[in-house]
């Protein structure tokens, strides 16, 4: 499952989001809407991903 990737990308803005959301939004590496990281599939990342689904779209790579 490590060897897995996937592309995570901003697509609403965190203005007006509860703190909790910014900052994980900020720990993903996510900067302006439309911007993309890819990370390793992994069950923290998972987690991180699950508290700001409505703001992201992800798709494995």
């Amino acid at each position: 499952m490590a060897d897995k990737k996937l592309k995570i990308t901003l697509v609403k803005s965190t203005i007006g989001r509860l703190v909790k959301q910014q900052k994980t939004v900020q720990a993903l590496g996510l900067k302006k809407i439309g911007s993309s990281v890819i990370h390793n599939d992994t069950p923290a990342i998972r987690g991180m991903i699950f508290v700001v689904k409505h703001l992201v779209t992800v798709e494995e790579v």
